[in-house]
């Protein structure tokens, strides 16, 4: 009868999956080959499978017949005397192994193995290092180590790999692409995941993570966090498509960012690129799930200071910076219900968009016809020559080939009457503005008129995403647009998946023998923030309409902040930035109101549970007289770290629920 050890082990060579070639590289130095090095060092991030590598290495050398030494570099004492007397063996038997794991927590013994002890070993003898940083560049810089040492940095698991280990534990199929999405790769996040998905899931159960699994996630990825505010700078690099020292500053007013910065480019799950740091997809995915099941008025307001952030760097930006910003801005709303029902995120059909050409004009009309019949194509022809600059083409970055187009028009008030009888869908958008609420001269409405990708006809794709996003951009930056419409053919289906962000303005105009269905969006009583909040829910409800604030989120949040910097101060007080905002505009005696109502707010932090204390550390460090913040914080007999703990958490409270009144006044 098989042992317990040989009984693990059996599962062990089961379960595992790749990491072929180094296995093969530490077979062989087993097996005495002379070319083979002496000393491996795997390095890699959290979760990355580096533990479970070094127990198949284990079960390799068992097998050998080798003796094995093994460490785990969380319990290595300080003194190098500890590590040579506890690894014996190393030094007097020839063919030990010596594994040592999560070596980053010991890492300082790093040059004392390399110079003092590791010169010393018994014949034949073999070293593995496994921590999550690389080895010091004195390793693979010195001559004498460079035919004995293999450095291995792990990888992900390729999406077969990860979908096999899933196979062998038994997933369903209809759940595994779930947990590919969550895990990206990860073996230990794919492992924990799939140890969760094969226990108590009925047939129409959708795959989430539990707590439970977070936490341990949340441990073998990221380790120790120093500080809330580090966890805040992680919270924001988990939500952002790539983030820079700037946008962590705006986002995080309150915190000196460039040490937190550091601290999260130090991290060996983040990735450096040219756009900023981005952490591993696991990582990412486990910090945004945590957040959203912890905290989740605090995840919805963090996406909410990005989002401002955002618009407020889409409407600064240079022409080409455009399109960078708004595929962050919509990759921070990628889980919404709303956008879900808009946008694929898929990459299969990869295009790329450029400006309509003379040459492509053929190519163009054909493609419209061939969906649209005859009328619409010339429909085409006559807006080409009239605005071809709102046109644009996409090609396959695969072949080049021209696959669909669109056209976004931008039509000034009042409408030129040629236009209107031309173009029935365009008439048809004009009488929609003169029955609702006409555009006045100065103004104009943006249509997004054809979208014409034959393959995927007017069916979410990656055209329909670009051209959205192009769409939405234009809105964001435009001066003076009073409308938006967008056309469909299948006006049923689209008016589901618009709900929310477009209004069925219920005509269906007729061109040829097909008709359109017509939505809409007033932005003048919409603005772009407001809007986009649907896209950050993830209910998918219909939107309470909302006013239109002269301060941007961010600027609105750093006022808050002004107001009660200089409660105590009349002279400063009377000319701070909230004076400015909704709050107070149709006040006869503004600064009296603004007092009465960020007492009332801050007191009304109290209603939940969660704002007791930070109701209390913003009442004694603004209204209560204390000449210092130390001060307040002896008054309230609280640790002074943990009283701006308090604070920090009240002033987030506190700037999200006057933003809600400045928003949508005080019934919200």
């Amino acid at each position: 009868m098989a042992s317990v050890g040989e009984r693990l082990s059996r599962a062990r060579v089961q379960a595992f999956v790749g990491r072929e070639r180094e296995l093969e590289r530490f077979g062989e130095a087993l097996a005495g080959d002379p070319r083979s090095p002496f000393a491996f060092f795997v390095c890699g991030p959290g979760g990355i499978g580096k533990s479970t590598l070094l127990r198949r290495l284990a079960d390799h050398a068992r097998t050998a017949g080798r003796r094995l030494v093994e460490f785990d570099g969380r319990f290595v004492g300080r003194d190098p005397a500890d590590f040579e007397q506890a690894a014996g063996p190393f030094l007097d038997v020839p063919g030990t192994v010596l594994l040592v794991d999560s070596f980053e927590h010991c890492q300082w013994l790093e040059s004392w193995l390399r110079h003092r002890f590791l010169p010393r070993a018994a014949d034949d003898a073999l070293v593995v290092l496994a921590g999550r940083h690389p080895p010091r560049p004195q390793w693979t810089s010195d001559p004498a180590w460079s035919g004995l040492l293999h450095v291995t940095e792990l990888e992900p698991f390729t999406e077969e790999q990860a979908d096999g280990l899933l196979a062998s534990a038994r997933i369903r199929p209809e759940l595994r692409d779930r947990v590919l999405r969550f895990a990206g790769g990860n073996p230990l996040a794919l492992s924990l995941a799939a140890a969760a998905g094969s226990k108590g899931c009925g047939r129409e159960e959708i795959w989430t993570p539990s707590a439970d699994v977070l936490r341990t996630l949340l441990s073998g990825l990221i380790g120790e966090v120093p500080t809330a505010a580090h966890r805040r700078a992680l919270e924001v690099a988990a939500q952002t498509h790539s983030t820079s020292e700037e946008l962590l500053a705006a986002v995080l007013p309150e915190e000196d960012v460039h040490p937190l910065f550091a601290w999260l480019r130090d991290l060996p799950f983040m990735e450096s690129t040219d756009r900023g740091l981005h952490p591993h997809d696991a990582a990412r995915e486990t910090l945004v799930a945590d957040l959203r099941w912890r905290a989740p008025n605090a995840f919805e307001t963090m996406r909410r200071r990005l989002a401002d952030e955002y618009l407020r760097i889409l409407r600064e930006a240079p022409e080409e910076r455009v399109w960078t910003v708004t595929d962050d801005l919509f990759h921070l709303f990628r889980e919404g219900k709303v956008l879900s029902r808009l946008r694929t995120w898929a990459r299969e059909d990869e295009v790329h968009d450029s400006p309509l050409h003379p040459d492509d004009l053929d190519t163009v009309l054909a493609m419209a016809e061939e969906t649209e019949g005859a009328d619409s194509a010339a429909l085409v022809r006559y807006w080409a020559r009239r605005q071809p600059q709102a046109f644009s083409v996409y090609r396959l970055v695969s072949t080049g080939r021209t696959v669909a187009f669109t056209a976004r028009l931008v039509l000034p008030a009042p409408p030129d009457p040629e236009v209107l009888e031309t173009d029935p869908v365009v008439a048809a958008a004009w009488r929609h503005t003169e029955s609702t609420a006409p555009v006045s001269p100065g103004e104009h409405i943006g249509i997004s008129r054809f979208s014409v990708y034959p393959e995927r006809y007017q069916v979410p794709s990656r055209v329909t995403d670009l051209s959205s996003s192009r769409a939405q951009a234009e809105a964001a930056r435009a001066r003076g647009r009073a409308y938006g419409f967008a056309v469909y053919r299948d006006a049923e289906t689209w008016a589901e998946r618009v709900k929310g962000t477009l209004d069925d303005t219920g005509k269906r105009p007729r061109v040829g023998e097909h008709t359109y269905g017509l939505f809409s969006v007033d932005w003048r009583r919409t603005p772009v923030e407001a809007w986009l909040w649907n896209f950050v829910s993830t209910t998918g409800d219909a939107p309470v309409t909302p006013g239109p604030s002269p301060l941007s989120r961010t600027a609105f949040d750093q006022a808050v902040r002004e107001a009660l910097t200089h409660w105590r101060d009349p002279s400063a007080f009377g000319v701070c930035a909230l004076l400015r905002s909704r709050l107070v505009a149709d006040s006869a005696e503004p600064v009296t109101e603004l007092r009465a109502l960020l007492r009332q707010a801050v007191d009304e932090l109290a209603c939940d549970p969660r704002g007791v204390r930070a109701r209390d550390a913003l009442t004694a460090g603004n209204f209560s007289g204390a000449p210092t913040q130390e001060a307040a914080a002896r008054r309230l007999g609280l640790p002074y770290g943990t009283y701006r703990r308090h604070v920090r958490q009240g002033l987030d409270l506190l700037c999200d629920a006057l933003w809600q009144r400045e928003l949508y006044g005080q019934q919200r």
